[in-house]
């Protein structure tokens, strides 16, 4: 099988894409070739700097450009959104059929859609009081948070979690099984 070349797209400060990156270090399975970001202060460059990946920073017309993008992933196979936050234009979904995952920080089909990223998610899982949260991996479609679900994993929360507990809590289990389902994912295309 030939090694499969990953970008990964992320607007904040990249925790998600480090992992992912060191996770796949020296793989002959899997390439982390670029890092994407819509944002040129986003830590996740100064991550991609420090583990030597390329990185590329893209405005929200270049994002919507066919000709930019489809140039700029050229000689990507495959993506992975890690906290990216634009939503991805139909054109790029198109050219990667089943080959761009998302991850959610809730278990879809909960706390999903426009405006549910980051804390905003754990608010509302705070809010409603529920007993669980969790992550999950899926499919990217034009729906914002709409795809198929490929796969999910939850913690128990405690009434007296906060919601930063119940970040860091979510989190855990990002660093934890989220470089494995891509790794799932490669091996089965």
């Amino acid at each position: 099988m030939k090694q499969i070349n990953i970008a990964i797209f992320a607007s904040g400060s990249g925790s998600n894409c480090e992992n992912i990156i060191r996770y796949f270090s020296g793989s002959s399975l899997v390439n982390v070739s670029l890092v994407v970001s819509n944002k040129p202060d986003a830590y996740v460059l100064e991550r991609a700097k420090r583990l030597n990946v390329p990185s590329a920073v893209i405005t929200k017309a270049e994002l919507n450009d066919a000709s930019v993008m489809l140039e700029l992933l050229k000689n990507i196979d495959f993506i992975v959104l890690a906290g990216f936050l634009p939503l991805i234009p139909e054109f790029l979904i198109n050219a990667f059929p089943r080959r761009i995952v998302n991850l959610h920080p809730a278990l879809l089909p909960k706390y999903g859609g426009k405006g549910m990223w980051g804390h905003h998610v754990h608010e509302a899982v705070k809010a409603a009081g529920e007993t669980e949260t969790g992550m999950t991996v899926h499919w990217v479609t034009p729906v914002c948070d709409s795809g198929e679900i490929i796969a999910q994993f939850s913690v128990a929360l405690s009434p007296n979690d906060t919601v930063d507990d119940i970040a860091s809590k979510e989190h855990q289990l990002e660093m934890q099984h989220f470089p494995q389902v891509i790794e799932t994912i490669i091996k089965s295309l």
